[in-house]
C-alpha cells in the first residue's frame, strides 16, 4: 500500500489513536473469508499499535466498519477471543465499500493506564 497523508497511529498523553486497519495481508491484498478478514484487520491493528509502543491490551474503544452487517455475530465471538474482560467499548457500522476491496476495517483508541 502507498503512503497516506495521516499517521497510522498517533500517541499523546498516554492515549493512542489508531487509524482504520483493513482486512488485508502484509502486502496490502484483501484477505478472503469472514474469520480470516477479522483476524487480518486485528493483526494490522496490532501492528499499528506497536508503532506507538502499545498493544491490544491497551485498547479501550474500537469502531468496526464492515461491508456486511451480518458479520456481527462472528465479530462478537472473535472480540471475546481477542479481548479480556472488561472488553473495550465498540461500535459496529456497515459501509458500502472499503479501500483495497477489504471487508473489515477496525479503528481504535488505546490508553496506557
Amino acid at each position: 500500500m502507498s503512503a497516506h497523508p495521516y499517521s497510522p497511529a498517533f500517541g499523546i498523553a498516554g492515549f493512542g489513536f489508531v487509524s482504520g486497519a483493513l482486512s488485508v495481508d502484509a502486502d496490502g491484498v484483501a484477505v478472503p473469508g469472514r474469520r480470516e478478514a477479522l483476524e487480518a484487520a486485528m493483526a494490522r491493528l496490532s501492528e499499528r499499535l506497536s508503532t506507538i509502543d502499545m498493544t491490544l491490551e491497551h485498547v479501550v474503544k474500537t469502531t468496526y466498519f464492515v461491508t456486511d452487517v451480518a458479520l456481527r455475530d462472528e465479530a462478537n465471538r472473535h472480540y471475546e477471543a481477542v479481548f479480556a474482560e472488561p472488553r473495550p467499548a465498540r461500535s459496529f457500522v456497515e459501509v458500502a465499500a472499503l479501500p483495497y476491496g477489504a471487508t473489515v476495517e477496525i479503528e481504535a483508541i488505546a490508553h496506557r493506564g
